[in-house]
């Protein structure tokens, strides 16, 4: 379902599965296994609120869950969308954001080394933190909407991705002259030779 087509009363029911936790995982009957049994749980949603800062669309993947001696090892890749904005032309646009999991729970928790991933004493696993963080690392600093982006005009602020403005190029700042010719001596034009130097 597109973002654009999800009416607020939807939204509102979409945002309500934040209670449910999509990425909290009920794993007892994994724990009840012998070591090397493994189980995929995939993943699907339109909309979640991953925290405070960060909702996502278009959750998808799959995370694949193996008994071992230690616990339960977590291995998968997880994708979703995020709204951004382009830091050329200033439009919003969806940024695609990813998570590769790779983490072993521990259990019994009381038995984990400090500072270790644990499933809970309750028998569920919470991807929500390690998945938050790695789709938040995957967001650039300078998002861009498309690679070739033109940005917008200085002076009138059109958007070049729609067409060229009707604006004239100033007069170059006399002040600037020595640079600007530097940087043709840098990068002549395609007509002229390089100068030999």
């Amino acid at each position: 379902m597109p973002k654009s087509s999800i009416s607020t009363n939807t939204a509102s029911n979409l945002l309500s599965k934040v209670d449910s936790r999509v990425l909290r995982l009920n794993v007892g009957f994994l724990l009840k296994e012998g070591v090397g049994y493994s189980r995929d749980f995939p993943f699907d949603e339109p909309l979640v609120q991953l925290s405070d800062d960060l909702a996502v669309h278009n959750l998808g993947g799959s995370v694949s869950f193996m008994r071992t001696p230690q616990g339960l090892y977590a291995q998968g890749r997880l994708t979703a969308t995020v709204d951004n904005t382009c830091v050329r032309c200033l439009e919003p646009f969806d940024q695609v954001v990813s998570a590769r999991l790779a983490e072993l729970y521990h259990y019994p928790p009381e038995s984990a080394p400090p500072d270790s991933l644990t499933v809970s004493d309750d028998a569920h696993i919470d991807l929500t933190p390690v998945v938050r963080e790695d789709f938040i690392l995957s967001i650039p600093i300078h998002a861009l909407c498309r690679p070739d982006c033109k940005g917008l005009c200085p002076q009138c602020g059109a958007n070049w991705n729609e067409g060229p403005c009707d604006c004239r190029d100033d007069p170059l700042d006399p002040r600037l002259a020595p640079l600007d010719a530097y940087r043709r001596l840098l990068k002549p034009d395609d007509d002229k030779e390089v100068p030999n130097n």
